[in-house]
């Protein structure tokens, strides 16, 4: 950065924001353009972050040579190392990949190196306020509706420390869910930070009794001996890393290692090739890659795209059940859902860029600002 570039550059950044959603446009000065996303969550004031501390290291940067930019940035604001900063960066970097791909007539996964085809997914419940019994009916009749093959429910509390959301329903659940879905069905769970070493490894027990494959964040994520002593102390696989942005601590725990399976968020993280990054530290100790994707917004499309490029992808996408009454603000996102879930399994499309378009009803709704170079 600073030196004279070559090729289009970055002329405009613009970011569309709700409170839970911001899409980003880029546009370069050759007049090619892609849509991003900065990540879900009190995403208006990431749509700040974006053009505060992203924007003016990323005009007049080549709009090509992505990887420059996205080391750049967390260099130049060296005194943010945290999350909204990270989470800034990859509404730009993967509004970048949509623009390259849009250019070459190829899928962002195919830019990466990977094959556009399916994918088995895992239906991820996102409650812990009703029963057992209710969750239970429930994933069978999504089972029996969308042909999934696996499901992750909660356990605990979150960041509970050893308190359950309500008495026994930690032990109530598992059980509940196994008999409803039947052995041959994959179940997974996630703690959200719940337990302390000794709680999530005496639960951890009865998941191994049931057949349960995946213990996501048994305790407190930056807690990393904690999470290690799980680990070492169960035979299911124990995961986490959704939380964490810093490539340092995942350096850390992947050679810990604190997890059996590492789940960056792509969003999180900062993008495209900071998650990747991530999966090839993983790779290089064997273990699998299963990113956090927990709801409907482009995560779940960015993620599809990363699973289909990495070598040491897991056994699965994290795939969100909820609908409106949860999560009422993934509605008419997209002028067409990339969503159709067809025995158990979704379709990485080899439509150019993310291939996708941004339902203009909701722009037309949203909080709109432009960062544009100055000529």
């Amino acid at each position: 950065m600073g030196v004279e570039k070559l090729g289009p550059v970055i002329s405009r950044i613009e970011t569309f924001s709700r409170e839970a959603v911001a899409f980003v446009r880029v546009s370069a000065s050759d007049g090619t353009l892609g849509w991003g996303q900065v990540s879900p969550y009190n995403a208006d004031i990431s749509a700040q972050v974006v053009h505060r501390q992203v924007a003016p290291w990323a005009l007049g940067e080549s709009a090509d040579d992505i990887a420059s930019l996205v080391s750049a940035v967390p260099e130049r604001e060296h005194k943010f190392p945290g999350s909204y900063l990270r989470r800034a960066l990859g509404g730009v970097e993967t509004a970048l990949w949509d623009r390259s791909g849009k250019i070459q007539q190829k899928s962002v996964c195919e830019l990466l190196g990977g094959t556009p085809g399916r994918l088995r997914v895992y239906g991820s419940s996102m409650r812990r306020d009703i029963t057992a019994q209710v969750e239970a009916q429930r994933l069978a009749a999504l089972r029996q509706q969308f042909g999934f093959d696996a499901f992750k429910f909660r356990v605990g509390a979150e960041c509970g420390h050893d308190v359950d959301e309500w008495p026994g329903r930690s032990e109530e659940i598992v059980p509940s869910v196994r008999r409803a879905l039947g052995p041959e069905v994959s179940l997974l769970v996630d703690g959200n930070g719940g337990f302390s070493p000794d709680r999530a490894i005496e639960l951890g027990r009865l998941l191994e009794d049931e057949g349960v494959e995946h213990f996501e964040e048994p305790c407190l994520y930056w807690e990393l001996e904690q999470t290690q002593q799980v680990t070492q102390a169960l035979s299911l696989d124990v995961t986490g890393g959704e939380q964490d942005c810093d490539l340092a601590t995942w350096r850390r725990m992947i050679e810990m290692p604190a997890v059996d399976i590492v789940q960056p968020d792509v969003c999180y993280v900062g993008g495209m090739l900071r998650a990747i990054k991530v999966a090839e530290m993983a790779a290089s100790k064997g273990l699998a890659c299963t990113p956090h994707c927990a709801n409907l917004s482009m995560v779940t499309l960015f993620t599809m795209h990363l699973l289909r490029a990495i070598p040491n992808a897991g056994k699965y996408l994290e795939f969100s059940i909820e609908g409106p009454e949860y999560y009422p603000w993934q509605e008419n996102l997209f002028v067409e859902s990339p969503y159709t879930v067809s025995e158990g399994q979704v379709t990485v499309s080899d439509n150019p860029g993310w291939g996708v378009e941004i339902h203009p009803d909701w722009l037309a709704g949203a909080i709109y600002q432009v960062s544009e170079l100055s000529h």
